[in-house]
């Protein structure tokens, strides 16, 4: 049987299944396998991990556990009280009008911040002009409807992980940013610190930023460095805000100082901090990598929560969650008929309620015609049961998306 037992519960002998520390970016290490020395614990102990989970069957058992399933209904739990109804906010346009031009927007970020990245690293300096018109036409394009450009960013390429993650994130902080009404001002500096907030992998070595590999504990290090390099780069950088300056240079602090580069504790990161915190990780988690297959988006949810309050801040990942959907886009639900659907558009009124894309009946071990589904319409008579793993049944959700 797979448990989570605290840190403190770990012994010699013991089989880990998870460490349990996706929190940390970069982190390659093995997940897996059995505890052979008290070096090992004392290592992982190091990490902050507060948690892990063993098999009782491959190794040694405690008392001091809980089952894994226990755990996971717990979080859907949280899950589902974090995501309360919220009231909606106001679309100008609809997502099908939206998305040429929210197409448009990430395919010249894309490209933008990744000829800054290459410019920089020849030893040019940074344009930020064309950076802040980005960050504005981001904006607008999240205010006129948040789900075109949320639709594209699950629409990713592992190999090309870098650029996506660093546009990505900006589309979640401008979600996240709208959510919590922060002034114009800070959320456009938030904005351009997303953007920007990995420039400083210009000075990681490429043998240790593309290692398909574990890293070790020295490549580690080098490659935590970045943070800090990201926050001198554009300190230096004239047009650049304070708190974008802020925003690259705490997305991997944690509340309990085991974060870097400077090991911040709980209020001592500001509010953009631990802002960009949650949508880094929950970006990291949810993505496929090459030496990462990510999460599901539900899944990348109860993992915020599990991790809130040792790492992540608590209240904002609860608003995080209403801000995104607790069907985040991308998501593939079981409805009650025995269909699934893959979330293509959330509803801010209902979040039990969003669009969905159905495409296979789990009764008949088949796909279905595709149809599109709002389960908001008054004579709809499904309704989601769960959200399930894709790889269950076999399906690519991300061609449902494009």
């Amino acid at each position: 049987m797979i448990k989570r037992i605290p840190i403190t519960a770990l012994k010699v002998g013991m089989y880990i299944t998870d460490l349990n520390n996706d929190w940390i970016p970069h982190n390659t290490q093995r997940k897996r396998g059995v505890i052979k020395k008290d070096e090992t614990i004392d290592k992982i102990r190091r990490m902050g991990v507060k948690h892990v989970y063993i098999d009782a069957a491959k190794g040694l058992d405690t008392q001091d556990s809980e089952p894994a399933r226990d755990v996971d209904l717990r979080n859907e739990k949280l899950l589902d009280s974090a995501g309360e109804l919220t009231p909606g906010m106001a679309r100008q346009t609809s997502v099908a009008e939206e998305m040429e031009k929210a197409r448009q927007i990430h395919t010249q970020a894309q490209g933008l911040v990744g000829n800054l990245m290459s410019n920089v690293k020849l030893g040019g300096a940074i344009d930020i002009a064309p950076i802040h018109e980005l960050a504005d036409e981001l904006q607008n394009s999240v205010f006129r409807n948040a789900n075109a450009l949320s639709c594209l960013g699950r629409i990713r390429e592992k190999d090309n992980y870098l650029l996506e993650h660093s546009v990505n994130l900006s589309v979640l902080m401008s979600l996240f940013g709208r959510y919590r009404k922060l002034s114009s001002d800070a959320l456009h500096q938030t904005i351009v610190g997303a953007l920007l907030h990995d420039i400083g992998k210009i000075l990681t070595p490429d043998e240790v930023l593309h290692k398909p590999g574990r890293l070790s504990a020295e490549e580690f290090e080098v490659m935590k460095a970045h943070a800090r390099h990201s926050r001198d780069i554009l300190a230096t950088t004239e047009g650049i805000g304070e708190l974008s300056i802020i925003t690259a240079a705490q997305h991997h602090e944690r509340l309990d100082g085991s974060g870097y580069p400077e090991g911040l504790k709980g209020e001592e990161i500001s509010i953009y901090g631990r802002m960009v915190a949650i949508t880094d990780v929950y970006d990291a988690i949810t993505a496929d990598r090459v030496y990462h297959r990510g999460v599901t988006p539900s899944h990348g949810l109860k993992k915020l929560l599990e991790w809130s309050g040792d790492h992540l801040d608590p209240k904002l990942v609860r608003e995080f969650i209403r801000c995104v959907g607790l069907y985040p886009i991308g998501s593939l639900v079981l409805l009650e008929s025995g269909r699934l659907g893959v979330v293509v558009e959330t509803n801010d009124d209902d979040q039990r309620l969003p669009v969905l894309r159905v495409m296979y009946d789990t009764h008949a071990r088949a796909p279905v015609s595709v149809t599109r589904m709002d389960l908001a319409r008054p004579d709809n008579q499904d309704r989601i049961l769960r959200s399930v793993d894709p790889e269950l049944y076999n399906i690519d959700v991300i061609k449902f998306l494009e």
